[in-house]
């Protein structure tokens, strides 16, 4: 039989012997030289408030400040311009601007706008590192200096003005507890949400719920009457709770019979604010207490910046409380919220008819918030700001001083009160019946 030419042909090509495939060796990429071991010295930076922490800037559009380049993309040696602005009104805002060389777009960015509104939970640290000495430097960096740099054509963005609802005006103290309320259901504690929903509670005046355990709670305060009963052992002199045999200012006027134990938790807005590093509004408080926030900052002892600040507070709801009764001082209340707990006793203490108080008790109320002036400026105190809260001049003033055993005396032609011991009250004088 014949063979298939096709089959012969395969097997003609299977006794071919295949040449083996060589197989290709790989070089295998060198491995990174070690990184050589540094022997720093490191050095933390504090935040210091008598110098400015470093600006911190970033640019989300990807612009490199330093790779600049010109028209004819030939790479510059020029750095950008860095220029910071500070507002006058507020002094804690500011505006970085960074502009490029020869360009007409501005990098502007602020620490009240945008992203800067969102609240800040992390804290930051700038590190420099210097190779000639072997020494790292750490610097604090504020939650409130670092910009997002966004890119503005310069001269066509001249009449934007910023939204309204980031700066129109600084937030009310209100706004601001009710924000700090909020975050303490998001991070707090349970003890803190816990303490925040029954502040909240007792606030709501229209709440039944929260009437009944407001009730509850000043049944608590067993002082309450005490005080009271004190203050009308005095109604003769018409000043607070004192005692004549005391052996220093404080124990002259107790502040534990002014502000009563169960009062200090719904005085803490301004200790609040200062916590979160919030600006205190001047058309918030008086003049009394804006002047005097400086104080506060200066203060290191917790306990003591707290009781300053609680003070601060009911001589602000005091006067409130006083313009709300008057002609001349409704518009200015209008809008502050005193404490329920605190309406009340005002309202039991000074006992307004007609929405107006009587000329006796508007006395005693002056004399409550002067005694209070004593305490802030540690028994030595200026009346021409808390004249101006009162609505009244330093000389009138004068004689409420007097009535409460102060002296007057002057310093650098400045009119000073103080309060000398023991207790010397001037003599009243009784009018003659014709």
């Amino acid at each position: 039989m014949n063979a298939d030419p096709e089959e012969s042909h395969l097997a003609a090509n299977n006794d071919i012997p295949k040449k083996k495939k060589k197989k290709k060796h790989r070089e295998r990429p060198a491995s990174p030289p070690p990184s050589p071991t540094v022997q720093a010295q490191v050095q933390v930076i504090h935040e210091d408030p008598q110098k400015a922490s470093p600006f911190v800037g970033y640019f989300p559009s990807g612009y490199d400040p330093s790779k600049n380049y010109d028209r004819n993309n030939s790479l510059e040696t020029e750095s950008p311009s860095v220029t910071v602005y500070r507002s006058q009104k507020w002094p804690k805002r500011f505006q970085l601007v960074v502009s490029p060389t020869r360009s007409n777009v501005d990098f502007v960015g602020t620490n009240y706008s945008g992203e800067a509104m969102a609240g800040q939970q992390c804290r930051y640290a700038l590190g420099v590192f210097d190779k000639e000495t072997q020494s790292l430097k750490i610097a604090p960096v504020a939650c409130g200096k670092i910009f997002r740099l966004e890119p503005k054509v310069r001269g066509l963005d001249v009449a934007d003005e910023e939204p309204e609802s980031t700066v129109k005006e600084e937030l009310s103290a209100q706004q601001r507890v009710y924000k700090m309320r909020e975050l303490t259901n998001l991070y707090g504690t349970k003890k803190s949400i816990k303490e925040a929903k029954k502040k909240h509670a007792l606030n709501q005046e229209d709440d039944p719920n929260s009437q009944k355990e407001l009730d509850g709670k000043i049944k608590e305060v067993k002082i309450n009457k005490e005080a009271l009963e004190s203050t009308d052992a005095h109604i003769a002199r018409n000043v607070p709770p004192y005692d004549a045999s005391a052996t220093s200012p404080q124990e002259a006027y107790p502040l534990d019979k002014i502000i009563l134990k169960g009062e200090w938790g719904f005085l803490e807005d301004i200790f609040e604010l200062l916590q979160i590093g919030a600006e205190v509004a001047s058309d918030t408080y008086p003049t009394f207490v804006y002047n005097r926030i400086h104080k506060l900052q200066e203060i290191q002892d917790e306990v003591e910046k707290r009781t300053l600040s609680c003070i601060f507070s009911y001589v602000t709801h005091l006067i409130k409380f006083k313009d709300q009764h008057s002609m001349d001082g409704v518009s200015s209340a209008k809008g502050h919220k005193i404490p329920s707990i605190l309406f009340q006793k005002f309202s039991t203490m000074f006992s307004p008819v007609s929405k107006r108080l009587s000329a006796e008790k508007n006395d005693l109320l002056i004399s409550y918030v002067l005694v209070l002036t004593l305490y802030a400026d540690e028994f030595r105190t200026d009346p021409s700001d808390i004249a101006k809260d009162l609505r009244t001049s330093s000389i009138k003033l004068r004689v409420h001083y007097e009535h409460l055993g102060c002296k007057l005396s002057r310093q650098n032609n400045l009119i000073l009160f103080t309060l000398p011991l023991p207790l010397q009250f001037p003599m009243v004088r009784q009018k003659r019946r014709r």
